[in-house]
C-alpha cells in the first residue's frame, strides 16, 4: 500500500516543480478565466489593449518629443515611445495582476487545494496575449512611418522573457505579502507610477543629467528599456555588463519572490 506524507514547508523552500507542472491544467484555467473576465461586459473588448499603448504613446510623443524636443534617435518619437510602453506594459500587468491574485480568489485558495503559487503566475497568461496583439500593431506602426526593422528584432522572445521572470517574481512576492497587509495594493500602483517616469520609457537615457545618471544606470527596467530599444528599433547595443546583469538580475529576482511567497504560504489561512 502506498502513503503519501506530507511535510511542512522549510523556512526557504523551493515549491516542487513536478507538482507545478501536474498542476498546469489549473495554471491554464485561471489563465483563460481571467482574459475572459477583463473583457467582458466592456464596449470595446480587446480593443483597449491597443488604445492604451496608443493613447500613451501619444501624449508621450507630444509632451517629450514636441514641448520638450527630446530626441529620439532618429526614430519617429511616436515608434520610440510605442516600444518603450510595450515593453512597460508587460513589467506593469504582470505586477498589477498578480498581486492581488491571492486576494480576488481567496474563497478558492482558502477551499480547494492545489498548488498556491499557480494563482499569480496565471496572470502573466493574459499579459502575454495583450503583448502578442502590441506587437503586432508595433510592426504595422514601423511600416506606416517607415522604420525598417533591424534583424535585433528576432530577440524579441529573450527580453520578453526576462521581463515575465522580473515581474513575476516581484508580483508573486507582492501576492504573498498583499494577503497580510493589504496596504500594498495601495502603495504599489504608486510605486509604479513613479518607476514609469524614473526609468527612461519615453526619453533617452542621453537627457539624464550627468549627476544623476548613476540612479538611472542601477535601475534594472533601466537595462532592460536599452535591451528593448536595440531590440524592436535597431538603436545602440547596450553596455556589456548591462546584457549580462539583465537576465542574472531577472532570475534572482524571480526566485527571491518564489522563496518569499513559500515563506509567506504557511500563513494565508490565518488572513486570507
Amino acid at each position: 500500500m502506498s502513503r503519501t506524507v506530507i511535510r511542512p514547508p522549510r523556512r526557504f523552500n523551493l515549491p516542487s516543480w513536478r507538482e507545478l507542472w501536474q498542476a498546469r491544467e489549473v495554471l491554464l484555467r485561471f489563465g483563460i478565466r481571467d482574459i475572459v473576465l477583463r473583457y467582458r461586459q466592456t464596449a470595446v473588448g480587446v480593443a483597449w489593449v491597443v488604445l492604451q499603448p496608443l493613447a500613451a504613446a501619444g501624449i508621450f510623443s507630444v509632451v517629450f518629443g514636441q514641448v520638450a524636443g527630446l530626441p529620439s534617435g532618429g526614430i519617429p518619437y511616436f515608434v520610440f515611445s510605442f516600444a518603450g510602453m510595450m515593453a512597460w506594459n508587460v513589467f506593469n500587468g504582470v505586477i498589477s495582476r498578480s498581486s492581488t491574485s491571492l486576494v480576488s480568489n481567496q474563497a478558492l485558495v482558502s477551499k480547494v487545494f492545489f498548488p498556491r503559487l499557480l494563482v499569480p503566475l496565471s496572470s502573466a497568461i493574459s499579459v502575454v496575449l495583450d503583448f502578442a496583439v502590441a506587437f503586432a500593431l508595433f510592426l504595422v506602426l514601423l511600416v506606416v512611418f517607415g522604420v525598417q526593422p533591424h534583424w535585433s528584432i528576432f530577440f524579441t522572445p529573450i527580453w520578453l522573457i526576462l521581463t515575465l521572470l522580473l515581474a513575476s517574481g516581484v508580483g508573486v512576492a507582492a501576492s504573498a505579502v498583499t494577503v497580510k497587509y493589504r496596504d500594498v495594493s495601495y502603495i504599489l500602483p504608486w510605486v509604479l507610477q513613479i518607476l514609469l517616469y524614473a526609468t527612461p520609457i519615453a526619453y533617452t537615457l542621453d537627457t539624464v543629467p550627468h549627476r544623476l545618471l548613476w540612479a538611472f544606470e542601477i535601475n534594472p527596467l533601466t537595462w532592460l528599456m536599452q535591451t528593448v530599444r536595440w531590440s524592436a528599433l535597431g538603436q545602440p547595443v547596450p553596455p556589456v555588463w548591462q546584457l549580462v546583469a539583465l537576465p542574472i538580475v531577472s532570475i534572482a529576482v524571480f526566485f527571491g519572490g518564489v522563496l518569499i511567497f513559500q515563506r509567506q504560504e504557511r500563513a494565508f489561512a490565518d488572513f486570507i
